[in-house]
């Protein structure tokens, strides 16, 4: 594979479970952004947030996105805000499929309401909030990618399945 499939989405889309699948599938390797910018940083995504704030996350974020394109051939479970900045959208498309996984803000909720790891979430774990941000990057997730995939009731394998068929007619 000549490229990388890069998973977005709002956080709880199923992005790091559907790149594992998708890894496990293929017999290619998967990096998970936020467990590379953790390595990377010596911190947590959370201790980066509230020592240094999220502009500085988005830098961080965004020299990893840089790094990680540098090479083809991978599944790549990106951050829930990579594509908010040009630049991250600009390297993910120069040498990746970007694949956009959605979800209802309910399904979301199910899936993150335990988790202490979310602080775009934090003091904000609720549906209504939740649907609110999402509203906020609906456009800019529907604007860059080449294939949407719905994930609510579904299983890691088979909406793996599902990005696969479509990345072999998109290819086409």
């Amino acid at each position: 594979m000549d490229y990388n499939i890069m998973l977005i989405g709002f956080m709880g889309t199923g992005k790091s479970t559907v790149s594992k699948a998708i890894s496990l599938m293929m017999k290619i390797e998967e990096t998970d952004m936020d467990t590379y910018i953790v390595e990377r940083a010596g911190m947590s995504i959370n201790d980066i947030f509230s020592k240094y704030g999220e502009e500085r996350f988005r830098d961080i974020e965004a020299e990893c996105v840089k790094e990680i394109c540098s090479e083809s051939g991978k599944i790549v479970s990106c951050g829930g805000g990579a594509v908010l900045r040009d630049e991250n959208v600009e390297c993910m498309k120069k040498n990746g499929l970007i694949v956009l996984l959605t979800a209802e803000a309910g399904t979301v909720y199910d899936r993150v309401k335990n988790s202490t790891d979310r602080p775009v979430l934090n003091g904000n774990m609720n549906v209504e909030y939740i649907a609110q941000l999402m509203e906020k990057r609906k456009d800019r997730y529907h604007e860059v990618a080449d294939i949407i995939i719905a994930t609510d009731d579904k299983t890691p394998e088979d909406i793996a399945s599902e990005i696969l068929v479509e990345i072999q007619k998109y290819k086409k």
